[in-house]
């Protein structure tokens, strides 16, 4: 049986208002022993957690349950519920980011752009999810991961088995996310491209839209591929200090 989702109601508030009770719930309780600068990425994660692998699946069922899925077709009930869904999350993350990080200028710039895309897809030319959507998915595959690597690394220092958790989660974590953003994120690009260039989705989403989808998704991939080159260069000066210490 096909799940069905009527929407009489915007639910985007109570995503929200979610979101902002259990970032508030991690910083009092869950995390309130941690020192007061490791809280607010703690609290981050926590929300990040929430969304990440749960906005996977939905994902996947919106695409999946679509009858007639394209780059250029009608948003579901579904599909803009999973829009809702991630814009609340990113709409609470910024709100962490511009309290606790107001210089952040990359993330915050990350997720304002990401805001867009999302916002315009579900409010502006209702068309188009499929092809956010799988993005969507490539974007929060590795979340769960590395969100735990995240918290892993905050606590390194002063926790062993952080530590232990760190040192384990690395290698494959950044493997996958080498993968996923390296090659899976760049190859669906080139397949979104190739199809609004022909100009079959232009009556519905306007040529500058999907321009920008692009632009702006070629950006992020482009900076995730910085941020894990950076991380296997850091991770491959760690393994050679160990050799070093190992032969000494």
């Amino acid at each position: 049986m096909d799940l069905q989702f009527p929407l009489t109601s915007n639910p985007l508030p109570l995503f929200f208002a979610g979101y902002l009770l259990l970032y508030l719930i991690a910083y009092s309780i869950l995390f309130r022993t941690w020192a007061s600068k490791l809280r607010p990425e703690a609290s981050s994660c926590a929300i990040s957690l929430a969304h990440g692998t749960p906005a996977v699946f939905l994902a996947a069922r919106a695409i999946l349950s679509d009858p007639a899925p394209d780059f250029h077709s009608s948003n579901t009930p579904l599909q803009s519920l999973v829009l809702d869904y991630s814009i609340a999350y990113f709409l609470m993350d910024l709100v962490h980011y511009l309290i606790f990080y107001p210089t952040d200028v990359l993330f915050i710039g990350h997720h304002l752009a990401t805001l867009f895309v999302f916002v315009t897809c579900r409010y502006l030319v209702y068309h188009g999810a499929v092809a956010i959507l799988v993005l969507l998915v490539l974007a929060e595959v590795t979340s769960f991961c590395q969100n735990v690597w995240t918290l892993a690394s905050a606590r390194r220092s002063d926790v062993e088995i952080a530590a232990k958790v760190f040192d384990i989660l690395s290698p494959p974590f950044y493997a996958l996310y080498s993968v996923v953003r390296g090659f899976c994120g760049p190859y669906f690009v080139y397949r979104m491209f190739t199809f609004y260039v022909t100009g079959a989705a232009d009556a519905v989403i306007p040529k500058w839209v999907w321009i920008s989808w692009l632009l702006v998704v070629v950006t992020a991939i482009f900076v995730s591929i910085l941020w894990i080159v950076n991380l296997w260069a850091a991770f491959f000066r760690e393994m050679k200090k160990k050799g070093e210490k190992k032969v000494r």
